[in-house]
């Protein structure tokens, strides 16, 4: 297990980057279905996109899982890279797969609720978009309570975001 290498305090990166992390991180979600999808439809010769559709939803998240369970498990998912963002345990070390499999879990806590009410209610599209926009702006934003500016599943899941520089690479001499 690597530590965080300087010795700032393990405090959250602020909202904004975070939640542009996670909006880009979305963004790149988009390929991982694709590919997935592709595949799922290959497998299962499935030719209508109706067709199989709670089997691939279970393929899908086992996929996602992998995904981040396997990058978070490195400390950075490419999202987290860019933003210079790092997930660490709350001693500041990289997490084990077991609590990055965990913190996978829980951070479903963004979108199950909006979609099981919506689901419950039998809201149309629009509908759950706003429901959905609007749980995710009251999590976020809940972050703002925590004493260390944490998502509630960061908390739960012993786990936090943290900013990370990558050190400079070494100059070549000339």
């Amino acid at each position: 297990m690597t530590t965080q290498p300087d010795a700032a305090p393990l405090m959250a990166p602020p909202l904004m980057r975070r939640m542009a992390c996670w909006l880009y991180e979305g963004m790149l979600m988009f390929g991982v279905v694709f590919i997935a999808g592709y595949l799922f439809s290959t497998l299962t010769q499935t030719r209508h996109a109706l067709d199989n559709r709670h089997l691939q939803q279970a393929f899908l998240f086992v996929v996602f899982g992998i995904y981040f369970t396997w990058f978070w498990a490195k400390g950075q998912t490419l999202a987290m890279k860019t933003w210079h963002i790092r997930v660490v345990n709350r001693q500041g070390q990289t997490l084990s797969q077991g609590r990055a499999l965990l913190r996978y879990v829980l951070s479903w806590l963004w979108l199950l609720p909006p979609l099981a009410v919506s689901g419950a209610m039998g809201l149309p599209g629009g509908e759950v978009a706003v429901l959905t926009i609007g749980w995710v702006t009251v999590w976020a934003l809940l972050s703002r309570f925590h004493a260390e500016r944490q998502f509630l599943h960061d908390a739960l899941a012993g786990t936090r975001l943290v900013h990370f520089q990558p050190p400079e690479p070494p100059k070549r001499k000339r």
